[in-house]
Parts: structure tokens; C-alpha cells; sequence
């Protein structure tokens, strides 16, 4: 499990890589979370040697893996799944054999973009919910009575009201995933505008110092264009 795409490269393919070790029939199960495009090239290179490929991200985040309940979504062939499956039950509690190589990392790249769009919707409802007037903790609980509501709300909207921005997931990691999914959208002629704004909201919490604040610390920026900050009180009307 390595930070990004140059790295799995080098690791697999290097002076000193694993494929400089491997031998016909060994399984090459790469859990970062990378690029899908460069995934199936890699496996296409492990493969030519008489290997096998799984590309396995994950999401849960540090709880999940402290806890063995990380979502496990994996490309690759069924019958090589099934010989790594046991080792995947250790680690993770939703896994899931998305399709090919490159599949899984396709679906952590969706996963991401669902998460920050979620996150900035998020942040929005509160931000105008708490300059509106109303107590946020209070639109918050209804919300979560509703059609609205989502694992975000309640778990990330709880951070936002309470100010409790330690990681969690840090914001530089996801801006990570959202250039990812920048550059591979590009490269696959699929425009993501709303992505593209979440990244820039991401940007302005770096600039602020906020690299490593939780990702829900991405309202810190909605509030900053907004002059306000969620629980304090509203200006009169």
C-alpha cells in the first residue's frame, strides 16, 4: 500500500522491484490507491511474466483498519480473488470482486468523489442553516430523520458543528484522490465539475494550513467565502 502511482511503479518495476523476483504463478495484490489506467498496464506486465494481478484499494480510513473493517474493492480475475479472499476477510468486512484490473481502482476513485461532493453538500446545508438562525446540531438531527440523510451527515456534519477536525482522513490525501480523478477524467473525455470545485475548496484549506485537517474541515473554506462560521450566532436580519 503505497502513496500514489509513481511509486507503485518503481516498487514493481525498479532496478530492484518485485517483478525482477517473481516467479510463474505468484499473485502481485497492489492496495494502494492509484491510477486505473496505469493499474491495468501493471498488470498487463505482471501477467506477461505468468503472474496474476489484483489491484484491492480500500476505504474505512485508519478506524477501519485498526479494526479489520475496511471496504475492500478489487479488479482482477475471479479465480485469483478467490485464492486471496482469506487474506482480504482479515483485513476487511465489505469486499467486494468489482470486475478487471483496474476496476477496483476505478470504484476507490468513485468512492472519492461521492465522499468530498457529499462532504461540500454537507457543509453548505449547515453553513446556510447556522447564518440562517437555526441551530445547526438541531437541523442536523432532523436531517438525519430524512431523505438527507447519509454516513456524511452524521458523522462528518457532527465534526463541523463541534469544530473537531483531527484526522480522520486528512484533506492532502483526498485532494491526492481528487487530482487522480481529475487527470484520469480527462484522460477518459468525462468532465467533473463539480470534483473540480471540491479540489479548489480542498486548495484553500492547504493554503490555510490545513493539510492535515480532517477532509470535513473542507467547510472551513465555505465559510471563509461566507464571512461565518457554523454555531456562531447569526447576524440580525
Amino acid at each position: 500500500m503505497l502513496p500514489d502511482t509513481p511509486d507503485v511503479e518503481l516498487v514493481l518495476f525498479g532496478d530492484e522491484g518485485v517483478s525482477k523476483g517473481l516467479s510463474a504463478g505468484k499473485i502481485v495484490v497492489d492496495m494502494s490507491s492509484i491510477s486505473p489506467i496505469a493499474t491495468k498496464e501493471f498488470a498487463r506486465k505482471i501477467q506477461a511474466q505468468g503472474c496474476e494481478y489484483l489491484d484491492a484499494p480500500v476505504s474505512g480510513g485508519e478506524v477501519g483498519a485498526k479494526a479489520g473493517s475496511l471496504t475492500i474493492m478489487v479488479g482482477g480475475a475471479e479465480a485469483t480473488f478467490a485464492k486471496v479472499k482469506p487474506l482480504f476477510d482479515l483485513m476487511g468486512k465489505n469486499i467486494t470482486l468489482i470486475g478487471g484490473n483496474g476496476d477496483g481502482q476505478t470504484t476507490k476513485v468513485a468512492n472519492q468523489i461521492i465522499v468530498a461532493l457529499t462532504i461540500e453538500a454537507v457543509g453548505e446545508a449547515l453553513l446556510y442553516a447556522s447564518k440562517g438562525g437555526a441551530d445547526p446540531a438541531k437541523v442536523r438531527q432532523a436531517l438525519m430523520g430524512g431523505f438527507a440523510s447519509s454516513r456524511i451527515l452524521e458523522v462528518h456534519g457532527e465534526r463541523m458543528i463541534k469544530r473537531t477536525f483531527d484526522p480522520g482522513f486528512r484533506i492532502e490525501l483526498h485532494q491526492k484522490d481528487l487530482d487522480l480523478a481529475l487527470r484520469t477524467g480527462r484522460q477518459l473525455g468525462v468532465s467533473l465539475p463539480n470534483t473540480a470545485t471540491c479540489q479548489e475548496l480542498f486548495t484553500a484549506c492547504v493554503a490555510r494550513g490545513g493539510a492535515k485537517w480532517d477532509h470535513s474541515g473542507l467547510v472551513r473554506a465555505l465559510e471563509g467565502l461566507a464571512n461565518f462560521e457554523i454555531g456562531q450566532n447569526a447576524p440580525p436580519g
